[in-house]
């Protein structure tokens, strides 16, 4: 089993702060955003060990342009990365009902 370097780049982490913001100011729930940031360490380490498994998007467009996802462990949010070589970056991260797929093919422009 190959094992990755993963980078998280800027929007990914400020898309995540944003996520846990929410949850921590105007929820005002800290435990929740707390588990959120845990679950989120925990799928970037998961992701260190599986990112050459896990399917291609469906989307043709990120598709063509190598994105995969993976899931959180235990929240409803996911991590959009590509490959090169031995290092995934994670250049996205949405919650599961967003139409992640399209936002970020059209914000990013693929």
């Amino acid at each position: 089993m190959d094992s990755f370097d993963v980078i998280i780049s800027p929007k990914a982490l400020s898309q995540l702060n944003d996520y846990i913001d929410y949850l921590q100011y105007t929820l005002l729930n800290d435990q929740a955003a707390y588990n959120v940031w845990q679950d989120a360490l925990e799928t970037r380490d998961q992701l260190s060990k599986v990112a050459g498994s896990l399917k291609l998007c469906t989307h043709p467009q990120l598709k063509k342009h190598g994105y995969h996802i993976i899931h959180f462990m235990r929240h409803r949010y996911l991590m959009l990365y590509r490959i090169e070589g031995t290092i995934a970056y994670v250049d996205a991260i949405y919650h599961q009902l967003q139409d992640y797929e399209n936002i970020f093919a059209d914000e990013s422009g693929h």
